[in-house]
């Protein structure tokens, strides 16, 4: 008895030094760093093609000309990425917590709203949710099964029933397969769940198969329930550019009429770009990193090209400019995300 008070306690206390804490989105101004950035001729790498492609993408060119990599590769490249940093200072999870005050939506929504987060990657990004709207429910995917395992592993170790309960994590790689049908579908989904009881250890081995085969579930008249939010947090980047048109209509594909979709991404300009070496440089704004893994930086007009383009209509749409100070080393980074919020029309 004593135990669970002192566990509500220390999540009231938690929650109100949240609510308590300042969160920054205009520390500069884009616009400037674009000008001081594209004038410094050590950086104008970032700014060509690599050798083989011979022009720069105008706006209808610009999801081709991308280094590809077979769906393996990715999939391999981020399995490995989270084997290798399943423990340590490196991996330790940090909820992103400022997204619920920059999509409030997530906190006003019906009662029982559903939730897709696609890349949960280790957590971060689910565990507020869960546990800033007590009634939500979140279907959360990776392409990598070991991430799906670090999500697990941090949802446990919450010792809160209620956010363990509402934790529905599955593999897909949306980018190539889309989502499995059960996920647009109410009664399709309680059958899966019931089959597969969010055990991850039962597919694991079946990614010689593909990472959707819940897809061959019988498919009902039924499947119009769609989900309410879809989630890309720090996710379409890892996508290689020329399926990102794919991924983000497989987005469409599950939401429901009037149902929103929340974006945050690198954002052109990045402090992470530009540390990139200009051998990292597989595409434009694509960089590779050594262990195989993507990254691309966006710009307005290109996350506009990909949403509008795919169905959605723009609500929300703009870069947040950081500055991070690292206390230890005594230095000033300027980070860029871009933020954005996009409808499926009734």
């Amino acid at each position: 008895m004593f135990g669970a008070q002192e566990k509500k306690r220390k999540e009231k206390k938690r929650m109100s030094k949240e609510a308590a804490a300042e969160y920054h989105s205009k520390d500069f101004e884009w616009d400037q760093l674009r000008r001081e950035i594209e004038s410094d001729p050590s950086l104008l790498y970032h700014f060509l093609l690599p050798l083989d492609d011979t022009h720069l993408p105008s706006s209808s060119q610009s999801f081709s000309g991308s280094v590809s990599s077979s769906p393996s590769q990715h999939s391999d490249a981020w399995n490995k990425f989270h084997s290798r940093h399943s423990s340590g200072k490196f991996f330790k999870v940090q909820e992103r917590r400022y997204l619920l005050k920059e999509f409030p939506e997530l906190l006003s929504c019906d009662e029982y709203s559903k939730v897709l987060e696609v890349g949960c990657g280790n957590g971060s990004t689910v565990l507020p949710i869960l546990r800033g709207n007590e009634s939500i429910t979140v279907y959360s995917c990776d392409c990598s099964i070991e991430a799906l395992k670090r999500a697990e592993e941090v949802i446990d170790a919450t010792d809160l029933i209620s956010v363990k309960h509402r934790f529905h994590p599955f593999p897909c790689d949306f980018s190539i397969s889309g989502f499995p049908k059960w996920l647009a579908c109410d009664s399709c989904r309680e059958v899966n769940l019931q089959k597969q009881d969010t055990c991850l250890s039962d597919v694991e081995d079946k990614r010689g198969a593909g990472l959707n085969d819940f897809t061959s579930l019988k498919e009902h008249k039924c499947c119009l329930g769609g989900v309410d939010f879809v989630t890309l947090i720090f996710t379409l980047s890892a996508v290689p550019l020329h399926r990102m048109p794919a991924a983000i209509a497989a987005c469409f594909s599950v939401l429901k009429p009037g149902g929103l979709l929340l974006f945050r991404d690198y954002g052109l300009y990045d402090m992470t770009m530009l540390r990139f070496e200009p051998d990292k440089k597989v595409g434009f704004r694509e960089y590779m990193r050594s262990d195989g893994t993507r990254s691309y930086f966006f710009c307005l007009d290109t996350v506009r090209d990909l949403f509008v383009g795919s169905g959605f209509t723009e609500l929300e749409l703009e870069y947040c400019c950081v500055t991070s100070v690292n206390r230890r080393k005594g230095k000033s980074m300027r980070r860029v995300w871009v933020h954005g919020k996009f409808q499926k029309s009734v």
